[in-house]
C-alpha cells in the first residue's frame, strides 16, 4: 500500500514539472537581426539604472550586467523574467526606439504557452516607451497566461529603457527617465 501512495504521489508530481522548449536559440535570433553579427557588448547596470528597472519589473534586477548587441541604431536584447514561477526567455529588437521584434526563445512553464504565438507578439511590434515608461502599444492579454503576459511587457520595458541608454538610441525628444 505504501508503495502505492509513493508510486501515484511520483506520477503525480512528474506531470506537473514544466518542461522546456526552445523554440529559437539565442545567437539564431541575433543571427536574424544582423547580417554580420556584432561582438555582443555589456550594459552596466549602475544604482540609478537598477533603480528604474525595479521600478519596471517590480523587484530587483538579478544582474549586475546585460548583454546585448548593437549596430546602427539597432539592439538586440535577450532578457529573462519569472512567468508564474519559471523564467521565460525572450529576444527584443530595438531599431529606432521602437520594437522591431519580440520572440520567445525558451519557454518553461507549465501554461500560457499561447505567449509564443505571433498573433501576441505582433502586438508590441512598433511601440516604444511614453514619459511614464509604459508601453506605447495597448498590450492584450490572453486568458490563462496573465503572468506570462505580464512577464513579456515588463521585458519589452526594460529592453526600450536599456536601448534609450545605450550608444545606438535614436536620441528623440522625449524625456524617458534617465539616471
Amino acid at each position: 500500500m505504501k508503495s502505492c501512495v509513493i508510486s501515484f504521489l511520483l506520477l503525480v508530481s512528474l506531470s506537473v514539472v514544466a518542461t522546456e522548449t526552445v523554440y529559437l536559440s539565442p545567437d539564431d535570433f541575433v543571427a536574424q537581426h544582423f547580417k554580420n553579427p556584432p561582438q555582443s557588448e555589456y550594459f552596466w547596470l549602475t544604482q540609478s539604472y537598477k533603480e528604474t528597472i525595479t521600478d519596471i519589473l517590480g523587484h530587483k534586477p538579478n544582474k549586475i550586467r546585460v548583454k546585448y548587441w548593437g549596430q546602427g541604431d539597432k539592439t538586440v536584447w535577450i532578457l529573462e523574467e519569472i512567468g508564474k514561477e519559471e523564467p521565460i526567455t525572450v529576444g527584443i529588437a530595438v531599431n529606432g526606439n521602437k520594437i522591431a521584434d519580440l520572440k520567445v526563445l525558451i519557454y518553461r512553464e507549465s501554461r500560457g504557452h499561447e505567449v509564443k504565438q505571433s498573433f501576441f507578439t505582433e502586438q508590441y511590434l512598433g511601440s516604444g516607451l511614453d514619459e511614464n515608461l509604459d508601453l506605447e502599444n495597448q498590450i492584450d492579454g490572453i486568458t490563462g497566461a496573465t503572468l506570462s503576459v505580464r512577464a513579456l511587457n515588463k521585458m519589452a520595458r526594460v529592453a526600450l529603457y536599456l536601448h534609450h541608454h545605450s550608444p545606438y538610441s535614436v536620441q528623440n525628444e522625449q524625456n524617458l527617465a534617465s539616471p
